[in-house]
């Protein structure tokens, strides 16, 4: 049995998990991305029934890694020209931030020397090492990185398999409905560094904005930095313009890919990135996977683009879509104004803790508020309303959970501190328990259970509507009429759902 399985060709995601698959996309589309190769979920499957890397994966491991080897020019481990890996996790469906990542795999103390020789940069060798053993310790609950880099591939690896089955992953499943018996995928390839030099970057980008759907690229960068950096939310990020500004040749071709990404999945569409001595790498790609309002607008835009059809836009909004940001805060007392990364308004009590947040809850609505939101922060962002953060922005890993999960959420408030069960925001001191409220449309922080008010009927999500109606009145007229019944539940469906939220129960379901 094959276990491991080259980053071409036409493997399903259910095969090779979705990251693979989105950087499959990418090459078939021409674009720049870091050879590798990647262990399917079988035999993910096969570990964890086993609890072991199943027979045969080591063999295979070394012959991908030595045709590896050959198409960079480099060696595993190697004191000159060494290869180094990133070990990254590859679900079929997303599951942002909940699994294991390992970057900088390969950096044994000969090879560390090797990289500063390669690259006259002492600092940089010694940095991209330290940030190795970190995420190792992390990755392994606390296992030593040991100095051979295949045994720290092959551990690499099997961390990644069972962190399929850390509780922070299965609690992430079973909010989103996700299979247990799934399992994962480990992508392998070559690093690039965003670390390298004053030319280099990592970051993220939409090819809309994810919080209105306005047809512009839109994301964060960090100069001189990995990828980890970007989504913590513990370090300062640009706005994506900046690379234009700063890198015009790797913004450009960004611009490019993204446009290219649209077209293919027809959908706006998110890509990480990497910036190494001006060249971009593109390391995931898949659909964008907008909330509220910036649902209701990609899906009306693409109808008029000619990418998609009035039927598919219905099935692409929900009802939580449509409702996302009917209401605003309605506060002339505004305590602080951060990024709206989520859109919707929530008030509940402050929880400054994941562990307070869940055990509030049970009492009553919460705002989970923190300096940033890590993957242990899950449980507090499920029991959570909405939430609110001193730092990161709109790729953070607090937006990307929230919008996932329909929360509201405001991120990147500057003057927010945390500490020992209060927030201090405004120039309050705030305790937990105390009522305040979100938007996470303008990013607004108001004190209290604040009024709102609504807005503006939107002209596209009228639009929407309209279509809805047509829809039910067409199916309507088919089951009516004589002869076989040809509609489509599903669009039957749709339609009713989006009509249901916007006029109460104006339909039964068939």
């Amino acid at each position: 049995m094959s276990w491991i399985h080259p980053l071409s060709g036409e493997a399903p995601p259910e095969l090779i998990g979705g990251k693979a698959h989105g950087l499959i996309v990418l090459r078939c589309l021409g674009l720049s991305v870091p050879p590798g190769f990647v262990v399917g979920t079988a035999a993910g499957r096969a570990f964890h029934r086993y609890g072991r890397l199943p027979d045969g994966l080591g063999d295979e491991l070394a012959a991908a890694v030595a045709e590896l080897e050959t198409a960079t020019g480099r060696r595993l481990g190697g004191p000159e020209r060494p290869l180094v890996v990133s070990v990254r996790s590859g679900a079929a469906v997303p599951m942002p931030g909940m699994m294991a990542t390992i970057l900088n795999l390969g950096l044994t103390a000969a090879a560390t020397d090797g990289l500063a020789r390669e690259t006259g940069d002492r600092a940089f060798a010694d940095d991209a090492r330290r940030r190795f053993l970190a995420g190792f310790e992390e990755a392994t609950a606390g296992q030593g990185a040991p100095d051979d880099a295949y045994r720290q591939l092959e551990l690499a690896v099997a961390a990644v398999f069972a962190s399929w089955d850390a509780p922070r992953a299965r609690r992430y499943r079973e909010l989103h409905d996700i299979p247990h018996d799934l399992g994962t995928a480990v992508v392998v390839q070559a690093m690039v560094f965003g670390n390298r030099d004053e030319h280099s970057a990592a970051g993220v980008a939409f090819s809309r904005d994810p919080t209105t759907g306005e047809p512009v690229p839109f994301g964060e960068v960090l100069f001189g930095h990995q990828g980890d950096d970007v989504v913590s939310g513990r370090s300062l990020t640009r706005p994506l313009r900046d690379l234009s500004g700063r890198e015009p040749a790797a913004g450009a071709v960004l611009v490019e890919a993204l446009n290219r990404l649209e077209r293919h999945y027809r959908d706006a569409s998110y890509v990480e990135f990497t910036v190494e001595c001006g060249r971009l790498w593109l390391l995931q790609a898949r659909p964008g996977r907008f909330a509220g309002p910036a649902a209701v607008r990609v899906a009306t835009d693409l109808v008029d683009e000619g990418l998609i059809g009035r039927d598919e836009a219905l099935l692409r909004v929900s009802p939580r879509h449509l409702g996302a940001a009917v209401r605003r805060i309605d506060a002339a007392d505004l305590l602080a104004r951060g990024t709206g990364a989520s859109p919707g308004v929530a008030s509940g009590r402050v929880a400054t803790s994941s562990e307070a947040a869940v055990r509030m809850a049970a009492h009553g609505p919460v705002i989970l508020v923190r300096p940033e939101t890590s993957p242990l922060d899950l449980p507090g962002l499920a029991a959570a309303v909405g939430v609110l953060t001193a730092r990161g922005g709109p790729a953070s890993h607090a937006a990307i959970v929230a919008r996932s999960m329909g929360r509201p959420a405001v991120v990147g408030v500057a003057d927010l501190t945390v500490d020992n069960g209060r927030m201090y925001l405004g120039g309050r001191s705030i305790e937990d328990g105390t009522v305040i409220t979100i938007d996470g449309t303008g990013g607004e922080v108001a004190l209290g259970a604040v009024a709102t008010v609504s807005v503006a009927n939107d002209e596209r999500r009228e639009r929407l509507l309209a279509w809805a109606d047509e829809v039910v009145d067409e199916l309507a007229d088919e089951l009516a009429g004589p002869g076989e019944q040809r509609s489509d539940p599903d669009r039957l469906r749709a339609a009713q759902d989006v009509l249901r939220n916007a006029s109460g129960d104006r339909f039964e379901r068939p």
